[in-house]
């Protein structure tokens, strides 16, 4: 794949779960004017759920955290708590006295 060009997101993953490096850029028109409410879909559809005096959309923020992750790491999968067969007559017994 030659510098500079553009893919789609599908390719983008299934190349990134192969292995291929990767950069991600945000492009952003600094010229153009900052969001208002009215250019929101969502405020335009549901007029009634945001109050009327909402100032706008709020600034961004600085995020204060961050949870480091190690490339290609799985999710740690425990296995629910089974009882065993005997201990599971032992409370039953319990349960009747």
């Amino acid at each position: 794949m030659s510098n500079g060009q553009l893919i789609s997101y599908l390719k983008g993953k299934k190349m990134i779960s192969k292995g291929c490096l990767y950069h991600l850029v945000r492009v952003m028109d600094m010229d153009s004017d900052t969001p208002s409410l009215d250019s929101v879909h969502i405020v335009n559809e549901y007029p009634k759920v945001f109050p009327d005096d909402l100032q706008g959309i709020p600034p961004e923020r600085e995020i204060d955290f961050g949870i480091d992750l190690l490339p290609n790491t799985q999710p740690i999968s425990i296995t629910p708590y089974r009882m065993a067969l005997l201990e599971l007559k032992d409370l039953n017994e319990q349960l009747k006295d």
